[in-house]
C-alpha cells in the first residue's frame, strides 16, 4: 500500500468572500454554484477521484443550492461542516455559541446532502480551545483547522491592503489565516487533549521543515509568474514530505476551477486573472505528481488509516487568541 494523501476542498461561496473581504453585497447571498459544483465534480468524475468537500450551513440552508450540494454526496465525496455562518473570527466566540453554531450547520447539511459531517475546518482556519471541546463533544472523528504556515503575516496583509475594511474589521479578523502559534504547530498529524476524549487534527500540509503553502491556491498564484517555478516548488514540497514521512493533505478552492469571467467580483483574490484553460492545466500537473506515489483519499479515510496505526503525538490546547 503506497503512503495515502488526502484531498479537500472547501466549498467557499462567492458570497463568504465577499463578507470577509468587508463587501456588504453579501447579504444576498451572491453565488457561484451553478457553475462551480458542476466543474468540479465532472473534473472529480474524469479522474475517478472522490475527496472532502467542507461545506457552510448558510449554504445547505438556502434551497437554491441543496440539490447542488446533495449531488455532491450522490457522488460519493465526503461532506464536511465548515460551520455556518463562514466567520474566519469564530474563535471570538463563546463555547456555548460555538455549540449553537455546528449544530445549526450539522442540521443545515445533513438537510441538504443527507449526510451527518464528521469532520471540521474552521473558516479562515479559525481555531480555538472552546472548538476543539466543543467538536469533541459533538462526536466529531476530526479537526482539520491547523494551517502552520509561516507566510500567514503575508496573506492576512495582502488582504488588508485589497479590502475596505474598517478598523473595526481589520481588528475582528486579526488572527485571519492562521497565528504565529498556529504556524509553529506540527505539519504532521497529531491528537489533541481534551477532557471528554481526544480529537485527531489533520493539518493542511505546508512544506516540512520550511512551512510555506502548498495548496493549489498557492501553486496556482506561482504559476501566474512561472508555470515552471510552480511546478518545481509542488514537486520539491512533495519531496520534503517523502523525507519526513509526512502523508500531504491538500487543499483545494472552488476559485481553483474557476476563471476570471465566473466571478469578476473576485478579481482581488490572487490566481483570478488566470484564464481557466491554464488554471485547470496546472490543477492537473498538481494532482498528478501527488498521485504518482500516494492514494488520494477523502479525510475521512485518511484519519482512518491514522487512527488504525496508533502512536501519534498529542498536543495540549493552548492559544494565544481566543478561548
Amino acid at each position: 500500500m503506497n503512503p495515502c494523501a488526502s484531498v479537500s476542498l472547501d466549498l467557499d461561496n462567492k458570497w463568504s468572500y465577499m463578507k470577509t473581504h468587508g463587501n456588504n453585497a453579501w447579504q444576498a447571498f451572491p453565488s457561484y454554484f451553478d457553475i462551480a459544483v458542476p466543474r468540479i465534480l465532472e473534473y472529480l468524475d474524469k479522474r475517478r477521484l472522490k475527496i472532502s468537500f467542507f461545506i457552510v450551513g448558510q449554504d445547505a440552508a438556502l434551497e437554491k443550492n441543496q440539490a447542488l450540494l446533495r449531488s455532491i454526496a450522490v457522488a460519493g465525496h465526503e461532506i464536511g461542516n465548515h460551520s455556518f455562518n463562514h466567520e474566519p473570527w469564530l474563535h471570538l466566540y463563546e463555547e456555548s455559541d460555538l455549540d449553537k453554531e455546528l449544530e445549526r450547520a450539522e442540521q443545515a447539511i445533513e438537510h441538504a446532502t443527507g449526510v451527518k459531517p464528521i469532520g471540521f475546518r474552521g473558516p479562515g482556519f479559525s481555531l480555538s480551545g472552546a472548538t476543539l471541546r466543543v467538536l469533541s463533544k459533538r462526536g466529531y472523528l476530526y479537526d482539520a483547522s491547523v494551517f502552520p504556515n509561516l507566510l500567514n503575516p503575508l496573506a492576512r496583509a495582502y488582504f488588508f491592503a485589497t479590502s475596505n475594511l474598517s478598523k473595526e474589521e481589520r481588528e475582528q479578523r486579526k488572527a485571519l489565516f492562521g497565528t504565529l502559534a498556529d504556524a509553529l504547530r506540527p505539519v504532521k498529524p497529531f491528537n489533541w487533549n481534551l477532557p471528554q476524549k481526544g480529537l485527531l487534527e489533520i493539518p493542511v500540509t505546508t512544506m516540512p521543515l520550511f512551512k510555506v503553502p502548498m495548496h493549489l491556491s498557492y501553486v496556482l498564484y506561482l504559476s501566474h509568474y512561472s508555470r515552471f517555478a510552480a511546478r518545481t516548488y509542488f514537486k520539491t514540497a512533495l519531496g520534503m514530505c517523502r523525507l519526513t514521512g509526512t502523508e500531504p493533505s491538500i487543499l483545494l478552492h472552488p476559485l481553483d476551477f474557476l476563471g476570471p469571467d465566473d466571478a469578476p467580483e473576485l478579481k482581488f483574490f490572487p490566481g483570478m486573472a488566470i484564464p481557466l484553460a491554464k488554471k485547470l492545466a496546472v490543477v492537473d500537473e498538481t494532482l498528478d505528481a501527488l498521485g504518482r506515489k500516494h492514494d488520494l483519499v477523502t479525510m475521512r479515510e485518511h484519519a482512518e488509516r491514522l487512527l488504525a496505526r496508533r502512536g501519534l503525538p498529542t498536543l495540549e490546547p493552548a492559544f494565544n487568541v481566543g478561548n
